[in-house]
This record gives structure tokens, C-alpha cells and sequence, in this order.
């Protein structure tokens, strides 16, 4: 069977960085962990010269997150390795809860077509790690392995960071930092920083065992199984034949000797049974915590991922998360630093994703106090939800095994233009655009993979020769708005396919489901930001509502900054 080769990464002597230090640059970022890499890549997509310092010189060891939900891969598509990550992990919709050994619930996180990605992959977070590497040296982020960071003086402009090397210490400033060095951040703990929330007295063992069997690709749960009885139990297929399980331990067991494979191995046993072949790749003892920093952002340092905020793993919100962070943060990074927006704008970084951060901590909770009630009265109401369930299909709701990672809709954001006439669907400002199909030039094609990076108007029509009936104006206003000093992008949505027009780049809605999603007709527009959220949506086409709304997007109205 298998077995993973952990990738050494090369060290450089920190020789160009002392001369002259402290030196100042522009973006550093500390740990290269899932989130720190995806924003060193955001970084480069956006033209930002980043320096990142992380402490070791290879990919995190164990599985550790493994569940990738939709709204990540298409962040990982857009940062240029969702392909890498999907074909290597093992793809999802299924979940499946048992009481004992019947099933009590069953879940499907996809249940409609004409969707690029699935709704979760399963990948161990090594190989995910891997995969944001190889692409963000091939962007040119300057990536310094075994350099370990001691110190971080925050500064009225920026930041003074103090770094440890192989080759003697340091210290280097930063117009601004990005701290992403995981959920014991050294950073936070240093400077005294806040986090605060609950941590949850129970433990865990996840035991990734080396088998080949036969299961589908699906999330299984067990409540009460009769190979680990009044307690619960997860099994996930990953890649490479290895099997995360998850089993309740209670708060008493000792974690020293639960990692013991003398211990582990009798667990697995029982539950696969005696004849089924395997080895232990790794195993580790976890507890629940659902805490988060007061604020995300202090001056010219940016918090993000479990640095800034924490949640169990039933649910897979970690990692996703964390993404999101940074999917919110680079694009404004990038305005201010340009200086096309200003620092203001930063704010929203901080008020979005503490809200989106409450969110995941609300449903991660109440997952929790489902998973292992901490009153009688929680414990009576969790099992007479799953009696219920084996029979009655009202019960099956209320089963909570974890509700899995979704993205956050960022209804209340300062950035977001309010509807002025009436919308169907849940495509409103501040909503991750959904996905379709859709045609690009004659080829088969999907929405999201035409947008990102930039902000850009979808403006609808039936076809290319009724544009200037359903948009007056908006093919003499499109070169207007490209070549603004920040520039809005115009894609024409079509129903029905032909040539492109002269000046205007054209998407076919090939199955309807665009504008079936987002209740789209003739004349209607959507200005989407660089993270393919919603700004603003309107019925018809005006230009001056386009700049207004976007100088809101980013925090200038009033801005000749957007104007053309």
C-alpha cells in the first residue's frame, strides 16, 4: 500500500534580506499552512510582490483537514489548483447518519446539476499543501523555509518582524503582515492578543488507517455503534487508499495513552471486523473549540484561519474557512496597496469575516452540543431526534452530525448596493455567485472560471443583436469602464448563441441555469467583485449606478478614483 513522501523544501540563507535590514517590503506573510500559501498566491495573481517565512521546511505531517467544500475548490480554481486538488482527492455529495447500525439521515450537498465541483472532496491536507506550493513558486512568491519568526512590534505604518535562521537573526519591516500561522499562533499569543470562546469537554481520536476496501465514496456516521457503544463515530475515504475515522473518546480519556497503537488498533478492529487487512498512518487526539479573536484586523496586521478563529472539525469549516479569508482579504489588500481604495476598506476584511467567523462558530456548536450533550435535558431531546428519525422523515432535520461547511453570504456588508427592484433567488448582493454552464468562444465552459481578479458587470440579453435594445448604452459605456483606473470588465450574457460584437467579450448561457439562478432577463446586470461575490444587481443597464456601486464595492464613494 502507499504510503506519502514527505518533500524537503530548500533553505536560502537569509543573506539578500540582512543587507541593509531592517529592510522594508511591501506583504509578508507568516505560515505556510493551507491558508498562508493560498494567500501568497492570491498575492502574485494580483501583482503583489510577498514574502512568506514559515518555521519548518516541508508540508504539514497527517492527514489533518481533509473535507474541502464547493465554495474552496472554486477558490482553489481560481488561485490556478483546484484541477491538482479535485483529481487527486476524492470527490463527494452523499452523507449518510446511522443510529447504531440502521440509517437515520441522509444528506446530499449537491442535489441539482450543472455544478463544475462536487460538494466536498476529501484530500489529505499534506498533499493539499503540496499542490499550493509548487504554484506559488511558479507565481514567484519568495517562500524562506526554517525561518522561524520570534517577534512581531506593531508599527504606526507597518509592522517590525524578528526572524530566527539557521544562518543568525534578523529583523525586517512590512507595509503589512498577514498572519496565518495556525491556531496556537505565536503571533496573537506574543503580542497579547484576545481570542475567546469555548472549548468543549470532550476528546477525539482520528486514527488514518492504509486499506483497500470496497465503501462508496460517502460520509458516514454513527451514533451508538455497537463496535464503539454511547459514543460516535465518522469514516471518510481520502486518497491513497487511507481512511480518516473519527471515534468519541469522552473528556476522561487519557490522550497520551489513546495515541498508543496498542489502543488504536483493538478500536479499528472491531469496527472493520478481524478479517480486513490494514495499517495506522497516523493518529492524533483533538477537542472541540469554537473561539475567535475580537478583531481580525489591528493596524497593518491581518489575522486569518485559525489564527483568528476556531471551530470543530464536525462540519468542515477549519480549512474552508480559512479560505474564504483570504479569498475577501487579498483583493482588498491589493486596492489599498495600488492605492485605488483606501485603508477604510481593510475594515471590511475584519466586520465580513467576523461575521462569517459567528456563523461557522453558531452552527459548529450547535453540531457540538448535538454530537455530545452536556445536560440531560440536550441528551434526552438528541436521542428522541434520532428515534424519531428511524421513522419519522419531520425527525430526520434535526439529526446533527455536523452541517457542513457553506459559504458565507455577506448580506450585511458596508460594500454591498441594496436592491432597488424586486429579485427572486439567493443571488443577492453579497452572496457567492453560483456556478452554470456556459459557452466561451464556441467551447464548453463555466461561469466562475471567467470571473476573478477583477470586477466585472454581467449585463443579459437574448442575443447579440438585441443588446442594444436590452442594454442602450452599455456598448458604448463597456470601453468607458475597462479603462478606468479601476476597470469593470463587461461580459454580455446571451440566451441564445452568436458572433461575439465588436467590443464586447460574450458568454452563451447554455442550459438557461445562468439566468435561471440568478433570475436574469433581458436587461438585467450584476456587478460582481474580484472574489465573484455579488455587489449590486439591477433590471437595467445605467453607468452611473455601475461607478456608484462599485465605489461602494470599495469603500470610496465619492471617489473620482472610479469615475471615467
Amino acid at each position: 500500500m502507499a504510503t506519502y513522501t514527505y518533500p524537503t523544501f530548500p533553505y536560502r540563507a537569509p543573506n539578500d534580506l540582512m543587507q541593509g535590514a531592517p529592510q522594508r517590503k511591501p506583504l509578508v506573510i507568516i505560515g505556510a499552512g493551507p491558508v498562508g500559501l493560498a494567500a501568497a498566491i492570491d498575492a502574485r495573481l494580483q501583482g503583489l510582490e510577498v514574502l512568506l517565512f514559515d518555521e519548518e521546511d516541508s508540508v504539514s505531517f497527517g492527514s489533518r483537514a481533509v473535507c474541502y467544500a464547493k465554495r474552496a475548490l472554486e477558490i482553489l480554481d481560481r488561485l490556478g489548483v483546484g484541477d491538482v486538488v479535485v483529481n487527486q482527492g476524492v470527490s463527494w455529495n452523499v452523507g449518510r447518519t446511522f443510529l447504531r447500525e440502521e440509517e437515520v439521515y441522509r444528506f446530499n450537498l449537491v442535489p441539482d446539476a450543472g455544478h463544475k465541483r462536487p460538494g466536498m472532496i476529501n484530500l489529505q491536507q499534506y498533499h493539499l499543501e503540496e499542490a499550493l506550493v509548487n504554484r506559488a513558486t511558479e507565481l514567484g512568491a519568495d517562500l524562506r523555509w526554517n525561518y522561524k519568526v520570534v517577534g512581531v512590534m506593531p508599527l504606526a505604518d507597518g509592522a517590525r518582524v524578528s526572524v530566527e535562521t539557521p544562518d543568525g537573526a534578523f529583523e525586517i519591516e512590512a507595509d503589512w503582515l498577514i498572519v496565518a500561522d495556525g491556531a496556537r499562533s505565536n503571533v496573537r499569543r506574543q503580542l497579547g492578543l484576545d481570542i475567546e470562546g469555548h472549548v468543549f469537554k470532550d476528546r477525539f481520536l482520528i486514527a488514518d488507517v492504509v486499506m483497500k476496501a470496497d465503501y462508496p465514496a460517502e460520509r458516514w456516521f454513527w451514533f451508538d455503534p455497537p463496535f464503539h457503544p454511547n459514543q460516535s463515530v465518522l469514516l471518510h475515504k481520502q486518497s491513497d487508499n487511507v481512511w480518516r475515522i473519527d471515534f468519541q473518546l469522552g473528556w476522561d480519556a487519557d490522550p497520551e495513552e489513546e495515541k498508543k497503537p496498542e489502543n488504536i488498533l483493538p478500536r479499528v478492529k472491531a469496527m472493520l471486523g478481524d478479517d480486513r487487512e490494514f495499517t495506522l498512518e497516523w493518529a492524533s487526539i483533538y477537542t472541540f473549540q469554537c473561539r475567535r479573536m475580537k478583531n481580525f484586523r489591528h493596524g497593518h496586521l491581518l489575522f486569518a484561519g485559525d489564527a483568528a478563529h476556531q471551530v470543530s472539525p464536525f462540519g468542515a469549516r477549519g480549512a474552508n474557512s480559512g479560505f474564504q479569508d483570504t479569498d475577501d482579504l487579498l483583493w482588498k489588500l491589493a486596492l489599498v496597496i495600488k492605492g485605488l481604495a483606501p485603508e477604510a476598506l481593510l475594515d471590511t476584511y475584519d466586520t465580513d469575516r467576523v461575521y462569517a467567523a459567528d456563523e461557522n462558530i453558531r452552527n459548529s456548536t450547535r453540531s457540538t452540543d448535538f454530537i455530545t450533550p452536556k445536560s440531560a435535558v440536550s441528551k434526552l431531546f438528541r436521542n428522541a431526534a434520532l428515534e424519531l428519525a428511524r421513522s419519522q422523515p419531520f425527525a430526520r432535520k434535526l439529526v446533527n452530525s455536523g452541517r457542513l461547511s457553506v459559504p458565507a453570504f455577506l448580506v450585511h456588508s458596508a460594500l454591498n448596493t441594496s436592491d432597488t427592484e424586486p429579485f427572486e433567488g439567493d443571488m443577492v448582493p453579497g452572496a457567492p455567485l453560483d456556478d452554470a454552464p456556459v459557452r466561451v468562444a464556441g467551447a464548453d465552459g463555466w461561469l466562475l472560471d471567467q470571473l476573478g481578479n477583477r470586477f466585472v458587470l454581467l449585463a443579459f440579453a437574448d442575443s447579440v443583436e438585441a443588446v442594444d435594445t436590452a442594454l442602450p448604452g452599455l456598448r458604448a459605456q463597456a470601453a468607458a469602464l475597462a479603462g478606468a483606473a479601476l476597470p469593470v470588465q463587461t461580459l454580455l450574457v446571451t440566451a441564445h448563441a452568436g458572433n461575439e460584437p465588436a467590443g464586447l467579450a460574450t458568454l452563451h448561457d447554455r442550459d438557461g441555469l445562468l439566468a435561471q439562478r440568478l433570475d436574469a432577463r433581458p436587461g438585467t446586470c450584476y456587478l460582481v467583485r474580484p472574489d465573484q461575490h455579488v455587489a449590486a444587481r439591477w433590471r437595467s443597464f445605467d453607468v452611473s449606478a455601475v461607478r456608484a456601486a462599485l465605489a461602494r464595492a470599495t469603500a470610496q464613494i465619492g471617489s473620482e478614483t472610479v469615475a471615467a
